[in-house]
Formats: structure tokens, sequence, C-alpha cells
């Protein structure tokens, strides 16, 4: 069975599923082939490192990166935090908060991933 609206938890959006399969032109076998490839394939190691090593164009990459497959996904929240550390990091501000918020939001993104795999894989 395909769930309909959003995955959330605490009325946060992680996986906006509608807008998901939208964009995947109404496919749940391939939005959950690229769902499941963004879970096995993206680490946060080298966001992580770039911030450990206070290298902001690093660090402004990374964010940019993330938060642009995140968007194509529709990882609604992962992809809001990334923009907000992108901003940050534009305005040459390493933000050890968001960061951490950052890498919480990933985690929780993961958990609701793996509840859609498990529910329509």
């Amino acid at each position: 069975m395909v769930p309909k609206g959003n995955c959330m938890t605490n009325n946060v959006v992680y996986v906006n599923f509608a807008d998901g399969l939208k964009r995947m032109m109404n496919n749940p076998k391939l939005y959950v082939k690229l769902l499941t490839k963004f879970r096995d394939g993206t680490k946060l190691d080298a966001l992580e490192d770039a911030f450990a090593k206070g290298d902001k164009e690093k660090l402004l990459g990374e964010a940019h990166t993330l938060k642009g497959i995140a968007a194509n996904l529709s990882l609604a929240e992962l992809s809001a935090k990334c923009f907000e550390l992108e901003a940050k990091a534009k305005e040459g501000v390493l933000d050890p908060e968001r960061v951490e918020t950052l890498k919480t939001v990933f985690d929780a993104t993961l958990q609701e991933i793996d509840r859609v795999i498990a529910e329509n894989g």
C-alpha cells in the first residue's frame, strides 16, 4: 500500500511521499529505489570533516549538494536544514548548533525512509 501525504514524526515532515511520488511520475518503485540509494549511499562525513577543519567553502558545497538531493527526493525537513546551514556558511559562519541539528534531522530522515521502504518495497 502506498502511503498518502506526508511521512512525519512530531509534526515534522521528513519524507513528503505524495510530492516525491509526483516527482517520480507516480512510480512508487522508482521512488523507493531512489530513496534506497540515498539511504545506502549518502553520508555526512565530508560535511562533518569540512566543519571540523573550518573549511567554509567545502561546508558550503556539501550543504548545497545535500540540499539539492533532499529537495529532489522531497525530503522536506532535511532540505530546509541544509538551506539554513548553507545560508550561514555563505555569511562565513560555521554554526555548530546547525550542524548538530542537521545530523539529527538526517538520522530522523533515514528512519522515515526505512519506514517508507518497508511499506512500499
